[in-house]
């Protein structure tokens, strides 16, 4: 029992010596981090001491080689779905937060939009209001409010010209 201890451990050393470059180089190839690599590579050789019953000069070195893409592919799976979960967590952190964001500089810009109109002459805050607010046309405006159509786009369009501008000076 002592003998097969001892050439495996004497063929874990030899594998050591002859492939361990080889491997570092394989893993570093297929993760690009060559510290990662470096320690998958001596997982390799940790890996290989467990199986010291099985091992043999003639497979040895694919017996090296298989163990380093198991765990390669160990690695990956693990580092995908750590960056998969990552992913997810902050784009879930930054819906919640844009959200909160968006709601403050919407209601920012809805107080500068209605500071603007109370700065307005009464009729064309009026024509504004009634548009913006109360989703009303241009002809149930001028009708409402006994103003020819014509009048009523013009209010519309200086209004919305000016609280533009105010909102742009704002920001």
């Amino acid at each position: 029992m002592k003998d097969i201890t001892a050439k495996a451990t004497r063929l874990v050393i030899d594998a050591y010596m002859d492939y361990h470059d080889q491997v570092c180089r394989y893993i570093h190839y297929r993760i690009n981090n060559k510290e990662e690599a470096e320690d998958l590579a001596q997982d390799v050789y940790l890996r290989l001491m467990d199986y010291k019953q099985m091992l043999c000069e003639d497979t040895l070195r694919h017996f090296v080689f298989t163990i380093a893409r198991n765990l390669v592919n160990d690695y990956l799976r693990r580092y995908y779905k750590r960056q998969e979960i990552t992913s997810y967590i902050y784009d879930h952190a930054a819906t919640c937060s844009n959200d909160t964001e968006s709601q403050i500089i919407a209601n920012d810009v809805e107080a500068c939009e209605r500071h603007k109109l109370s700065l307005l002459p009464h009729q064309r805050s009026t024509v504004y209001r009634m548009s913006r607010y109360d989703g009303k046309t241009v002809a149930e405006i001028s009708s409402e409010l006994c103003l020819s159509a014509r009048t009523v786009e013009n209010h519309l369009f200086i209004s919305r010209k000016e609280v533009r501008e105010y909102i742009r000076q704002c920001i």
